[in-house]
Parts: C-alpha cells; structure tokens; sequence
C-alpha cells in the first residue's frame, strides 16, 4: 500500500511542477533522475511494513491535567480580582482541550491588564497544555514574565518546573521546585504535592544516574559459575 502512495506522490509531484511551476523541457530529466534517486533511497532505507512504535514521554510526572493544574494554580494565585472573568473563560475551554482558543482569551485580558501575574500565569498554562506539557519559548516567555512581575509568586516556577520535567529537563526542573519549596510557608496548600514531585523526579534522575566510576563491584558468590 505504501509504495502505491508513494508513486500516486511522485506523479503528483511531477505534474504540479510541470504544469502549476511551469518547468521547462530541458528541465525534466533532471527533475526525472531527482525523483527516481529519492525513489530509489526510500527502497533501500525504509521499512513501511514495520508496526509504528510510539515514543513515551521521558517522564509521566507532568502529564496535563487540566483539572490538577487550574486546582494548583488557583491555589498558588491571588484572588485574581478584575481579571477574573478572562481566567475563568480560559480555564473553561482549556477543559475542553480548546488550548488556542484559551490561549486568544487571556492574549485579549492581558491587552488590559498587562502586568497581571495570574494572566500572565495562566496564558503559560494554556500554552503547555497546546504544546502537551512541553515547554515552548513562548510559554517559558509568559512565567518569566509573571515571575518579574512578582518574584514572590509560587506559580511560575512551579508550571515552569512542571514543563521543564515533561521536557526531560529533570535537574532544572528539580532545582527550580527545591528553592520553591525553600520558600513556602509550612501551611501552603502546594508543599504535599510539591514534595511528591520532587520525590518522584529525584527518583527518576537517580534512575538515569551513571555508575560512578571506580565504583567497587560486587564479589561473586561460591556458587557463582567460573568462566572456563
């Protein structure tokens, strides 16, 4: 099936550019010989027969959850004031999975309330969960944005973090909620789970740590086999 997709590709290819890029005469044989050269390298280099193998997150840690983080965030936030209403809209299309569209809607509060932590906070979030957790510039943008603005706020480093470990960067993300856990009061409603995650990454880049080296290996037991 694969290579009849490939040829109804190449036909499709070739004609587009003869007649919608208009390429002279002279030109097909060399556009030929290119297409039948990338012909001949898939047949020698791909596999369409292989079953797909998806690849897994390099840690589940910081899988989005919606409900989870807009429950953390509210608790890391401030009463959120005149920009409730934005939030609140936002919140409710990303439980939709509408990311953009929450995205758009804190974009527009924060037309009017530019120095808002929270919106700002939350335009981050909108922005991992468009991105499934990862961290893109645009979302490390808006919670260093929110941090400048208050550098006591919990939760940008927290939803920074949060990206940071779904995007494999494991120490970052540890060092950033070790010294957002340095600083929270003893009753804040975000150590228990805070403490969680940094037991759990500490285990996983514990896990991933390389033998030292030097390292003394254990002796054989009596009823090891000896190698003849």
């Amino acid at each position: 099936m694969a290579w009849f997709i490939l040829a109804g590709v190449v036909i499709a290819v070739a004609l587009a550019l003869v007649l919608l890029g208009k390429l002279p005469r002279a030109a097909w044989e060399v556009t030929g010989a290119a297409l039948l050269l990338g012909i001949a390298g898939y047949a020698w280099q791909a596999n369409p027969g292989a079953p797909g193998q998806p690849t897994e997150p390099v840690e589940k840690l910081a899988e989005v959850d919606q409900n989870q983080i807009q429950k953390e965030r509210k608790a890391m936030g401030s009463t959120y004031g005149d920009v409730q209403a934005w939030i609140v809209l936002a919140d409710a299309q990303s439980r939709q999975g509408k990311f953009a569209s929450a995205a758009a809607v804190l974009r527009q509060g924060l037309k009017d309330n530019p120095e808002d932590p929270d919106l700002w906070v939350s335009l981050g979030s909108a922005l991992m969960g468009h991105s499934n957790g990862m961290l893109t510039p645009a979302a490390q943008f808006a919670f260093q944005k929110a941090a400048s603005i208050d550098p006591n706020h919990p939760a940008p480093p927290f939803f920074m973090g949060l990206a940071l470990a779904t995007s494999g960067r494991l120490e970052e993300a540890r060092s950033l909620w070790q010294e957002l856990l340095d600083r929270s009061p003893e009753n804040a409603e975000w150590r228990p789970d805070l403490e969680s995650r940094l037991a759990r990454i500490d285990a996983l880049i514990g896990q991933a740590a390389p033998a030292v080296p030097g390292a003394a290996t254990p002796a054989p037991s009596a009823d090891a086999p000896v190698a003849q």
